[in-house]
């Protein structure tokens, strides 16, 4: 196992309810009972919400059935992978981190830029703000980049208060704008034209012009 190889989690999930947290609390991974509002738990809770949404991204790239998209499947896979080790990492009190704990690491942040540079450059460059739709992957990849940016200000008010890894607020900020891009690049594969804003379609201005 080289120093760059994360431990394999060793868990035995025989039973899902435990009743331990009836009375508004959970434990960190060291141990340490929490209230379930504490800004660590939310956090990371946030994090797991975010996973989701990239989960039911990689099902709308599936059922788009279009070559391309595989690959984007695939990194989204790997996100979901991530993600999961983003929120080890959260879960747990600077002081009881192994060194071999899974975490994101500059690494990830690199190769996320890499897949944002590859994507970006098969894209027209915008002329306007852009509104989720065109394709359903598109919405699903937005509301993903949404819940990401959430995630982000979650890490950034905790680091207000206790230690946050810069790598894990740099990962999120970088996701958010990869899911930006792959949205734009998913309707440019799936030849549907984007969404864009136009502020006079709102119902006040549509109204002045009749």
């Amino acid at each position: 196992m080289d120093d760059k190889t994360f431990n394999e989690p060793r868990l035995a999930l025989n039973r899902i309810y435990t009743k331990l947290g009836d009375s508004g609390q959970t434990s960190l991974a060291g141990g340490q009972r929490v209230p379930k509002d504490d800004p660590r738990i939310d956090a990371f809770g946030v994090v797991d919400e975010l996973n989701a949404f990239i989960g039911a991204a990689r099902v709308s790239c599936s059922e788009a059935k279009a070559g391309h998209l595989g690959e984007l499947a695939e990194i989204l896979r790997r996100v979901q992978h991530e993600l999961f080790n983003l929120g080890s990492i959260l879960a747990t009190k600077p002081e009881d981190v192994h060194p071999k704990q899974a975490r994101v690491t500059s690494e990830e942040v690199e190769q996320l830029e890499r897949e944002i540079d590859a994507a970006n450059t098969e894209l027209a460059p915008l002329r306007s703000f852009v509104l989720p739709g065109g394709t359903r992957l598109n919405a699903d990849l937005h509301v993903a980049r949404t819940v990401c940016r959430r995630a982000e200000r979650r890490l950034v008010a905790m680091a207000r208060q206790d230690e946050v890894p810069a790598a894990a607020i740099q990962y999120l900020n970088r996701l958010s704008d990869a899911l930006f891009v792959w949205s734009r690049w998913v309707n440019h594969v799936l030849g549907a034209a984007e969404v864009l804003w136009q502020p006079n379609e709102a119902a006040s201005a549509i109204k002045r012009s009749e």
